[in-house]
């Protein structure tokens, strides 16, 4: 047959839970994100929003940190001590370095020039210097710092002013930021900066606009954020000693000597609560020495305090310096993200005037200019982490919040004499954690997913100038409980089994129905009948609830987009209208007929009482007919025949079962135990003439029902090198079919066969790990497009990604 070509048309990913999980290109609009052990990529000024459309794999463990050098190379470092180099080399990014730099998590990272520095909970600090070849790269370790038993949660590097010197600042659990300098090859502890109250978790260094600081009064300004809710900045400047007698530098000395005792009284408990907090008005002074041109000393010196956010601060970032048309920003500008779901733009005040005094040391006010997020810190976790980005269509500042989701707000450029507008735009969001299991609607215009992350999501195609675009459009169910399984009951209803005893039903409600209709998704059916506006779920309940009165959200504002990812969260939820019991353990899988008029589930089991099918009516949601008994530990999947005259379940019992369809309920008619290991999945064939088996025992079996026998024959056995997790039928044409096959290790074979010779199948294509996934796959999908030679195929896994990829008939 003809050659299969196969391209990635959604990935669907959440970032980690650390502030250094993503970073930006220096020169383009490129974010790269950590998703559990992938890379993902992300252009942000991309003209269709496509999101996510690459996934590096080669970690082993989580990755924590990310940070590019150049537009072509980046570092990344994961949970297990490891850190990888990645280079970009025609159009392909492809890793040139890998080694384990630590034997603990590694917590920060950062570079400047060739030199890498990585901090561990193993209480150090390595230093590292980049050796670039044409084709690989190497990381020489030049210098251990040790930290004596303090963890580092953030490091930052530069160079200095006017200088080749490289300053590193550290921050950690010891409440201080330590500065160390390196002029020839190693760095020297030089300076303490006190003043947190808790754990410093964010640095960032902003260096003067120009390459002479000093002369523009702009120095090169260090931010510090913590976990007490404050950011420090401190401005490093070069030292210009003035022309002054030994009584002027006595002088000097007693002057320190009464700020210190200022400070220290400030520091005296005994001044009430607020007296812990420090104000550092020393200047601290360091020495940088050269060998040609001998010693240079800076200056370190406090410049302001922000407070504002009322829970930790969890990054820093600053505002590049220039806009796309090559003008300065009128001011520097911080991005600050914090626990309190917030995200605050800060930057000095042009009305207020320090006109006392010309020194660039002069302290400056800074204000809080912007404030985007939740009011009150409603959201679990706040922020994470945040990054500023600049596009062509504006300055953007963007963050990622506890749940792995994305928010980006857009400014738009005002009347002169106006401040810039700020807008929230459209984002990326994913499960975080393992997805489990997924289906499309029965029309296959969008398709839901479930997953470990206690989430519902539905996705749909949105059409845009050039082609559909993948989104995330709902979020109808934010669960307490593990989902684990989901299938439709139609197109507007679904049922969803948890790591409890209850399957749940849920309508769409009216919200919903109308922004699918706002954004074109084709395939939408007409609302047969009136439907609840909306849903919100109780306080300490599991239940949504309908409620009549549509959300303040869900106005003309929303017409013709599709939802953020905060109102994702809170208002595209879905009222729950029915409630199915009967097993007496947690449900572990759940399939519905192709009619849409029964559903079955399965429980977790470790005997034959508990290792039944148990079948329901939708329309009355009682018991159709008695349990289908005959397993004898778990029932791992269920699946009905395309006629639902048939259902096939398979076991941890290492056997399969058929039962056929009678007046009053299903009743056995078929076994088999041939596989040697757990059977993971069984799927139907379009035309119910055939079915398949997946198992851990590296095996897919083909059999064919018989009207004559309870012993169904096996046509075919596929092997592999790895345990089947997953399989799916797809009907090509009129005289062929394709299978799908999902491994333990990510991978997906797609096998052709003819219709008439179902024992016979050819490999006609291998989509490998870096368009697959790289772990488990849970469930695979078909679905079939407008056009007969282009199918869909869905996918989901274990490493907490969801793709949709575009299977094409090629030509030979």
């Amino acid at each position: 047959m003809s050659k299969l070509q196969v391209s990635s048309a959604y990935i669907s990913a959440a970032t980690n839970r650390f502030n250094h999980a993503a970073a930006l290109s220096p020169e383009s609009t490129i974010v790269a994100f950590a998703s559990g052990s992938l890379i993902a990529l992300w252009d942000i000024d991309d003209a269709n929003d496509n999101g996510v459309y690459e996934t590096l794999r080669g970690h082993e463990g989580n990755v924590t940190c990310l940070r590019f050098l150049r537009d072509d190379l980046f570092f990344s470092a994961d949970d297990k001590g490891a850190v990888r180099a990645w280079r970009r080399a025609e159009g392909r990014w492809s890793c040139t370095v890998s080694f384990e730099a630590h034997s603990k998590p590694i917590s920060a990272l950062a570079v400047c020039d060739n030199v890498v520095a990585t901090g561990s909970s193993d209480s150090s600090v390595k230093i590292w210097n980049l050796k670039q070849e044409s084709e690989n790269d190497e990381l020489d370790e030049c210098q251990t710092i040790s930290l004596s038993g303090r963890y580092p949660l953030a490091v930052a590097m530069t160079t200095l002013p006017k200088s080749r010197a490289i300053i590193l600042a550290v921050g950690g659990t010891d409440r201080n930021v330590n500065v160390w300098t390196r002029s020839e090859n190693l760095f020297v502890r030089s300076a303490s900066l006190p003043g947190h109250e808790d754990w410093v978790r964010a640095l960032a260094f902003r260096s003067p606009s120009s390459s002479d600081g000093a002369v523009n009064g702009d120095p090169l300004v260090l931010a510090s954020g913590s976990q007490d809710g404050t950011i420090r900045l401190w401005n490093v400047e070069l030292l210009v000693k003035p022309v002054s007698s030994t009584h002027h530098m006595n002088g000097t000395s007693s002057t320190d000597e009464l700020l210190d005792a200022f400070e220290a009284s400030l520091a005296d408990p005994t001044e009430g609560e607020e007296g812990g907090r420090q104000i550092t008005l020393k200047r601290h002074v360091i020495s940088v020495k050269f060998q040609d041109t001998g010693a240079q000393q800076y200056t370190i010196t406090f410049d302001a305090l922000l407070i504002g956010h009322e829970a930790g601060v969890t990054s820093l970032s600053w505002a590049s310096q220039q806009t796309g048309a090559g003008s300065h920003l009128p001011l520097p500008t911080l991005l600050s993200t914090s626990t309190d779901s917030s995200l605050i733009l800060w930057s000095p005040s042009d009305t207020i005037i320090t006109s006392s005094s010309n020194s660039s040391a002069a302290p400056s006010i800074w204000i809080n200019r912007q404030r985007f997020g939740d009011v009150g810190g409603q959201r679990l976790g706040g922020f994470v982490g945040g990054i500023w980005a600049h596009t062509s269509q504006g300055n953007e500042a963007m963050a990622w919040g506890w749940s792995g989701g994305w928010r980006r707000w857009r400014s738009v450029r005002a009347d002169r004499g106006i401040e810039d507008e700020w807008r929230e735009v459209g984002a990326i969001a994913g499960h975080r954690g393992p997805v489990k299991d997924l289906s499309w609607s029965p029309a296959g215009e969008y398709l839901i997913s479930v997953g470990l992350d206690q989430t519902t999501r539905i996705h749909g195609a949105i059409p845009c100038p050039s082609r559909k675009v993948w989104h995330e459009v709902a979020r109808p169910q934010v669960h307490g409980y593990d989902l684990v399984g989901v299938v439709w009951l139609g197109p507007w209803t679904f049922a969803s089994v948890a790591d409890e005893k209850v399957v749940r039903v849920f309508e769409a409600p009216g919200s919903f129905v109308e922004t699918i209709k706002s954004l074109g998704v084709g395939g939408v059916v007409e609302i047969d009948r009136d439907r609840p506006a909306a849903a919100s779920v109780p306080p300490l309940g599991l239940s949504n609830k309908a409620t009549s009165d549509a959300p303040s959200l869900l106005d003309s504002t929303r017409q013709g987009r599709r939802p953020f990812d905060g109102e994702l969260a809170a208002t595209t939820l879905w009222p729950e209208v029915e409630k199915v019991f009967g097993h007496g353990y947690e449900s572990i899988t759940i399939a519905s007929s192709h009619s849409h008029e029964l559903i079955a589930t399965a429980c977790r089991a470790t005997s034959p009482q508990h290792a039944v099918v148990r079948v329901y009516s939708v329309s009355t949601y009682q018991p159709f007919g008695s349990p289908l008994e005959g397993h004898t530990l778990t029932v791992t999947r269920i699946a009905f025949s395309p006629d639902d005259k048939y259902i096939v379940t398979v076991s941890r019992d290492r056997t399969w079962r058929a039962f056929v369809k009678e007046d009053n309920g299903y009743v056995p008619v078929a076994m088999d135990k041939s596989h040697a290991r757990i059977i993971w999945d069984c799927n139907w064939s379009s035309e119910g003439d055939i079915f398949a088996t997946a198992s851990r025992d590296k095996t897919v079996k083909i059999w064919a029902p018989s009207a004559t026998s309870d012993r169904w024959p096996a046509l075919a056995t596929l092997k592999f090198r790895e345990a089947a997790t997953a399989i799916a039928y797809c009907s090509l044409d009129d005289l062929r079919r394709l299978l799908a096959v999902g491994l333990e290790t990510g991978e997906i074979f797609i096998y052709s066969g003819l219709k008439a010779s179902p024992d016979r199948w050819d490999l006609a294509c291998v989509i490998g790990r870096g368009i697959a996934h790289v772990d488990h796959i849970h469930r695979l999908a078909w679905c079939a497009t407008e056009h007969a030679q282009i199918k869909q195929l869905a996918s989901c896994s274990e490493d907490g990604t969801l793709k949709v990829m575009t299977i094409q008939m090629g030509v030979d």
